[in-house]
């Protein structure tokens, strides 16, 4: 682990050991006993249970976070207790928190971290308490007044701009940039086409470093397949066996191909030709005069910056790719909620994505409706 940064520093506490942040949640305790432990030990039918197999317990729940929720709300954990040292709050009174004391400190956070930060940091303590068998004392509609009065205070620092999408047309531009028989250049833009085309996250399609590639969590050639609905009509589907939203089981994404010279299969099949590579491999490792290198999500970003640096194209970020394909299958025609399937979304989140909001509805509201026939079909009838 870094060093604390110097105005978030805790005070030294056996509770609390200098750790990685995606660590603290489980190895930060609460004081005293542990009240998960004490439970059990309570019950007549279970045999008490060591410290060891209690730190089991911890680590398979904790399991079920992604490694970057476990960082976001590691991170919160850390601002909480920096914040009870400043204003000296004992020990027992931070686990279980009270209503009081949580709402204290986000309110004294707001105006300086965005709201959803805020809001990932409470959802943070409330998952830590649930870790460590703590009750969870907070009024939900004080917590939401609380959190909502911080997103209006917040920061205009801490407002992103709106991402600039990727488009088949930026996609073609980087293609005329890249040297498609050269082994990385051939991987990224595999990457880039499959990322769109499936509306993917692009850390799902590559790995946080080149030592870091675990075929356990990170997509492989082997998890790849072919597949044909009734009618015939091929679709590649790519098996990722850990995503933000499915740690444990994974999630499919899955492209078809497409013309022109964004056409993910004609890239993809590049990349398997410029790549050769045994099923265990990263599905985008690339030939490096060392060995074979799985593609990290730093080397496709930095190859996109070269590449938008001189050719006057717009700043655009690794997230826009995501972005992208949304929006260029609204711009179809495709119906809300198959877009919504296909990029994973368990909830209308996806909407904060959209751009070209009227060019989007145009199909859908005119007077002779584009769309009709479709959606004659598909709406459920009136009850």
């Amino acid at each position: 682990p870094h060093r604390y940064k110097s105005n978030l520093t805790p005070m030294p506490s056996p509770l609390r050991p200098h750790c990685l942040a995606r660590d603290r949640m489980r190895l930060w305790l609460p004081p005293g006993e542990s009240l998960r432990k004490t439970i059990m030990a309570n019950n007549e039918n279970f045999t008490p249970i060591s410290d060891e197999q209690l730190n089991r317990i911890l680590e398979v729940m904790g399991s079920s976070w992604a490694s970057s929720t476990k960082e976001t709300y590691g991170a919160g954990l850390l601002l909480f207790q920096v914040f009870c040292d400043t204003h000296e709050i004992p020990e027992n009174q931070r686990c279980p928190i009270s209503s009081a004391l949580l709402l204290t400190f986000l309110s004294s956070c707001a105006g300086s971290y965005s709201g959803s930060a805020l809001a990932n940091y409470a959802a943070g303590l409330r998952a830590w308490h649930l870790l460590h068998g703590q009750p969870w004392l907070i009024d939900a509609k004080e917590l939401k007044a609380t959190l909502d009065g911080a997103t209006a205070l917040a920061p205009n620092s801490s407002k992103r701009e709106k991402r600039i999408p990727f488009t088949p047309a930026i996609i073609i531009s980087f293609r005329q940039h890249l040297n498609l028989d050269d082994p990385k250049d051939t991987a990224i833009f595999a990457c880039i086409t499959t990322s769109f085309y499936a509306i993917a996250r692009l850390g799902e399609f590559t790995v946080p470093s080149m030592k870091a590639f675990d075929p356990a969590k990170h997509i492989t050639r082997g998890h790849v397949s072919q597949k044909e609905d009734r009618n015939r009509l091929p679709v590649t589907s790519f098996h990722i066996p850990s995503t933000k939203s499915s740690p444990i089981e994974g999630e499919e994404a899955f492209w078809s191909a497409q013309e022109g010279l964004s056409d993910p299969k004609a890239a993809f099949d590049n990349h398997l030709r410029v790549n050769p590579a045994g099923a265990s491999a990263h599905l985008f490792a690339w030939k490096h005069q060392k060995g074979l290198r799985p593609l990290s999500k730093k080397e496709l970003t930095k190859r996109i910056n070269q590449i938008a640096s001189v050719t006057n194209l717009p700043n655009l970020k690794g997230h826009s790719i995501r972005i992208g394909g949304t929006l260029e299958y609204l711009l179809r025609g495709v119906p809300f909620d198959v877009v919504k399937s296909m990029g994973r979304w368990s909830s209308d989140a996806f909407t904060i994505y959209l751009r070209e909001h009227a060019i989007v509805i145009a199909p859908y509201i005119q007077a002779s409706p584009v769309l009709e026939p479709f959606t004659h079909i598909t709406m459920p009838p009136v009850r």
